[in-house]
């Protein structure tokens, strides 16, 4: 149903940089850019994640309320995934590990206060 999640950032070079060698970690790539936007996935038929400066013109913020949640294969992605972004520079929102019986993720957010959900169901 998605085709893709975008999030405006107040720092594109940094948010471009922070992305690529976060979803490089995964196999993840780019699929395309322009000036003012990024966009990874897997392939232009598969949802995808973009980030971009606001077309408005004003400040990017978060949305109260507002998560993306990237999907991984097993638990050890999640905590290698978690784990990369904080040593990018991400904030942690809640460690990986279990969440009940069949959820596993980890919670940060990006240095624009994006936050992203990681997980997997086990």
């Amino acid at each position: 149903m998605i085709g893709y999640t975008t999030l405006g950032t107040n720092d594109f070079a940094k948010a471009t940089a922070f992305y690529d060698a976060l979803f490089a970690s995964i196999g993840i790539k780019r699929l395309w850019d322009s000036p003012k936007m990024v966009g990874w996935g897997t392939s232009m038929s598969q949802p995808s994640f973009v980030i971009c400066n606001p077309f408005n013109g004003e400040p990017a913020t978060p949305g109260n309320g507002t998560m993306v949640a990237i999907a991984l294969k097993d638990p050890a992605q999640v905590d290698a995934l978690h784990q990369k972004a904080l040593q990018l520079g991400a904030t942690d929102e809640g460690a990986a590990g279990p969440r009940g019986s069949s959820f596993y993720c980890g919670y940060i957010r990006d240095f624009d206060g994006n936050k992203l959900n990681l997980f997997c169901l086990i």
